[in-house]
């Protein structure tokens, strides 16, 4: 049998779940162009729940143990929506959809459907962040669809103790060894950082510190060398209000998007980058520069898992798609170390809001750009109804101004078949306040370059 363990950031996102930060959820968007029977639906919901996100957390005894993952079997309901949605409404409806996820307890996902008006259906997966990134979120459903065309388990050879694909799977591995090896690992980590330091003043090793950018996973407390959140002039702060999070999903065609990026010296990218930031530029964002938060997907093997880096470039107003793919290439490029050298282990070894408070603002920039990549083929169609449209992005349910995160407009792009889908979300009710104004802010931003995006 193996056991899987948490990372350092499946931690963090788990700590969001118990109060400390604001929750994230992701969620997959499928469109098809015809009705999508139930009993589709219900194998698809059934191949899910015995596939690779049927899993919870489990808190150890031990301190210094990893918390680890166990098979569960529980799912919500399939969710079937009797009343036909706009297309425009879209966003509205699986807005709702992300809320009573509980990654420790169960159950951390959700399938929703709903029919639309225009004869077609959306699909809505949402799971907690907890359980998958967005990469090993479309991994779990290629494995339930060739499930459902085969009849066979979405996760082959896996009893109710054993969980395939991880990094951190170990034989028979016990609480008791696992503890050993995190207090080994800070204990060396801690001298080889303490040893590093002794040469150096301590007034420049604290600056160094406030200049470090984000760690392979997301940092200790660090924050952008453009400082912490910046504050407003007359921003409300009204605490406990809750908070809308308007969102828009767009289509262009890829052969459009990519002859644009390459007239301006950029990639699909890099024109990704400065269409956010441009955005958040046209919102009234005062600063002169922007701090971009990139994840990067580091999977060397399809694992459900988070497996991602974070990484983050600063945007002027000069650069252009060629400046920001320099800048991008060589971020990408760097693999950061957690402040001070301290290994991310060490968030192991205390309660966790202490741990909280050292991981707080992790990987928030003032925008982030979260470049999906291809769809893959097999996620074309839900069996024999074909997808015209595919979306990705983050939901933050029971959000509040009080706990909101710094970023201020969130991008979430992916390519499905021949068109860029581009969803993008407001955290800045000061300047974004709706829909609407997200959507007049993409079309003038698209205007700049001829850029022939629509509603998707």
């Amino acid at each position: 049998m193996r056991m899987r363990r948490l990372s350092v950031v499946d931690e963090i996102f788990l700590r969001t779940h118990q109060g400390f930060g604001t929750p994230i959820v992701l969620q997959g968007l499928w469109r098809t162009e015809d009705v999508v029977e139930p009993a589709m639906l219900t194998r698809l919901h059934e191949a899910l729940r015995t596939g690779p996100l049927a899993r919870r957390v489990v808190r150890p005894r031990i301190p210094g143990a990893r918390s680890r993952w166990q098979h569960n079997g529980r799912a919500h309901p399939l969710e079937l929506h009797g009343t036909p949605l706009v297309p425009e409404a879209i966003p509205a409806w699986a807005d709702t959809r992300g809320t009573h996820l509980d990654p420790e307890h169960g159950p951390g996902w959700r399938l929703s459907v709903a029919p639309l008006t225009d004869g077609g259906t959306i699909v809505a997966l949402t799971c907690s962040h907890v359980l998958a990134d967005a990469r090993g979120l479309i991994i779990a459903v290629e494995r339930a669809l060739q499930a459902v065309d085969s009849g066979a388990d979405a996760n082959p050879g896996t009893g109710p103790g054993e969980l395939p694909d991880s990094r951190n799977a170990g034989a028979h591995d016990s609480d008791w060894v696992d503890a050993a090896r995190t207090w080994a690992t800070v204990a060396l980590g801690g001298a080889r950082a303490a040893a590093a330091r002794l040469p150096r003043p301590v007034r420049r090793h604290r600056s160094e510190l406030a200049e470090r950018s984000d760690s392979a996973v997301p940092e200790l407390g660090g924050r952008s060398e453009l400082g912490g959140r910046p504050e407003l002039s007359g921003r409300p702060r009204p605490g406990n209000a809750e908070m809308f999070e308007p969102a828009l999903i767009l289509r262009c065609p890829a052969a459009e998007w990519e002859r644009i990026a390459t007239a301006y010296g950029g990639t699909a990218n890099s024109l990704f980058i400065w269409f956010v930031a441009d955005m958040l530029w046209a919102a009234g964002f005062p600063a002169t520069v922007i701090a971009a938060s990139l994840p990067v997907d580091t999977r060397d093997e399809p694992r459900i898992d988070n497996e991602l880096a974070m990484t983050e470039i600063v945007v002027t107003q000069r650069d252009g798609p060629a400046g920001i793919r320099a800048k991008s290439r060589a971020a990408y490029e760097r693999r950061m170390s957690s402040p001070g050298g301290l290994p991310e282990e060490f968030l192991y070894l205390v309660p966790d809001k202490v741990a909280h408070l050292l991981s707080r603002g992790a990987g928030e920039r003032d925008i982030l750009c979260s470049n999906i990549g291809p769809i893959p083929p097999a996620l074309s169609a839900l069996g024999p109804h074909e997808c015209t449209g595919i979306a990705t992005r983050a939901l933050h349910p029971g959000l509040i101004h009080a706990n909101r995160p710094r970023t201020r407009l969130s991008g979430y792009l992916c390519r499905f078949r021949d068109d860029y889908l581009l969803t993008l979300a407001s955290l800045y009710p000061e300047h974004i306040a709706d829909v609407a104004a997200l959507h007049r802010l993409a079309a003038a931003t698209a205007a700049r370059v001829d850029l022939p995006i629509r509603p998707w």
